[in-house]
């Protein structure tokens, strides 16, 4: 049976092993104690198995409180724990419950936090995941060889959908590749969803039939369910192609039923990220976020940017870039170590599976890469840092007040931002590409010393 792999970042003050047992314990046929019916066998197919730990630091002041420590220490370490593809099922909300759950509340962790999962080829086979990733988005907004630029209306909430729609025509005019609402912008009174989309539509559709070139809106069809599909249905009928989710509102269920339609790219907007990450030894790592999105058919993500307005590091913003581009599984998982075994506690740290395995699962579209989505505080300045640390254009560079507060206006807040792109692909630092095109110099005294 194929199993599941799920690696934890832990600080407890137990021994470690007897923490990860029951973690494993836990999360599956185990309870505090021993009960009638948990037999051997039943034990042996869907008990949840520890397969490595990783001994990290030790500290003497727990991260999160709920217990108390004999010795005065707290140790932290990876742990890879796995469970039977049979015990969930192709189930998302029951994989969620499995690998995450009842975890954060165990009294013997004072700290916890899910790295990373590696799931076997039959998830990458049962899921059709994204319909449009990379590459489908390329193709809907005729864009290859550089970043899709986009830009959020703002002011985020207030404007009617006249207002709204007269911003989309100059943005299109100076040849904007995506636009997208705010996540707080769904179905007010001041911009019923409908009349917004009506609006909004007749501006890009009467483009496209001038230019050729159809800008991507991306609506937020964010509601109760009845209300999504109406939505999604509301911009297939328009002549849209794009429809925005707030993934962490919506959730699993709901985003996969609106995913699954298939019709329109699905952009995954992370609202909330920071309560799910922001303590380093609790909740969830990006890779295994990203992949649980990429299962539901997620084809966009945000993934905040370089030098972004907010807490994460430049260094977390990398890393989930790279992760949106990795495969979804790795087919092998991590190779079991021997728990009675002392040298096995001190092994190297535990690394993601999945990096290099391509080959290891077949190609569907769950392995396609997906479009991570730059943004929160972004101006031209951070393209010429982001694309030196990552070396790619296979993404979409998101800039709201960084293009609607230009000096000369949104319009060359546009061609402001592609510029800027030019010159991070030649290989310029912000410094000399101010030096060497002087159209940016007036982004650069606008935005440069904005913390």
């Amino acid at each position: 049976m194929e199993r599941i792999y799920a690696t934890y970042l832990i600080e407890t003050p137990l021994a470690v092993e007897q923490a990860a047992a029951m973690l494993a314990g836990e999360q599956s046929s185990g309870t505090f104690v021993a009960v009638p019916g948990e037999t051997e066998e039943l034990k042996q197919r869907c008990a949840a198995r520890v397969e490595k730990i990783s001994l990290l630091d030790s500290v003497s002041t727990p991260s999160l409180p709920g217990a108390k420590s004999a010795s005065g220490k707290f140790q932290r370490a990876e742990v890879v724990v796995s469970w039977s593809v049979e015990n969930m099922g192709y189930n998302l909300p029951t994989l969620v419950s499995t690998i995450q759950g009842n975890l954060y509340e165990i009294t013997a962790f004072t700290g916890l936090k899910l790295m990373d999962v590696e799931l076997p080829p039959s998830f990458a086979n049962h899921f059709s995941g994204p319909k449009f990733g990379v590459a489908g988005t390329r193709k809907l907004t005729q864009v290859e060889g550089r970043p899709l630029i986009g830009t959020i209306i703002k002011p985020s909430i207030g404007m009617s959908p006249k207002q709204t729609a007269a911003l989309v025509k100059v943005l299109a005019e100076a040849g904007i590749d995506f636009i997208k609402d705010d996540e707080l912008m769904a179905n007010p009174q001041h911009s019923p969803f409908d009349e917004r989309v009506d609006a909004i539509m007749r501006v890009i559709n009467d483009h496209a039939d001038r230019t050729g070139k159809k800008v991507i809106y991306a609506f937020n069809v964010s509601d109760e369910l009845d209300a999504m599909q109406r939505h999604y249905e509301k911009v297939v009928k328009s002549g849209g192609t794009c429809a925005m989710l707030s993934l962490n509102s919506v959730g699993l269920s709901g985003a996969k039923k609106i995913c699954d339609l298939g019709a329109l790219a699905i952009h995954g907007h992370r609202n909330g990220w920071g309560m799910l990450n922001r303590h380093p030894l609790l909740g969830i790592e990006f890779p295994a976020y990203q992949k649980l999105w990429r299962l539901a058919g997620v084809d966009q993500l945000h993934v905040n940017g370089i030098a972004n307005k907010f807490w994460e590091s430049d260094d977390s913003v990398v890393r989930s870039m790279e992760a949106c581009a990795k495969p979804l599984c790795s087919g092998t998982g991590v190779p079991p170590v021997q728990l009675d075994d002392p040298k096995s506690f001190n092994a190297s740290p535990v690394k993601n599976a999945s990096l290099d395995r391509r080959d290891a699962c077949p190609t569907t579209n769950c392995d396609a890469p997906i479009l991570p989505v730059v943004s929160s505080g972004q101006w031209g300045g951070q393209a010429c840092e982001t694309f030196r640390r990552t070396k790619t254009v296979d993404l979409l560079y998101m800039a709201g007040g960084g293009i609607m507060a230009h000096p000369d206006g949104p319009a060359a807040g546009v061609r402001s931002l592609q510029k800027w792109w030019e010159a991070a692909v030649e290989g310029l630092t912000l410094e000399q590409a101010a030096a060497k095109y002087s159209e940016l110099k007036k982004s650069v005294e606008k935005f440069g010393k904005i913390k």
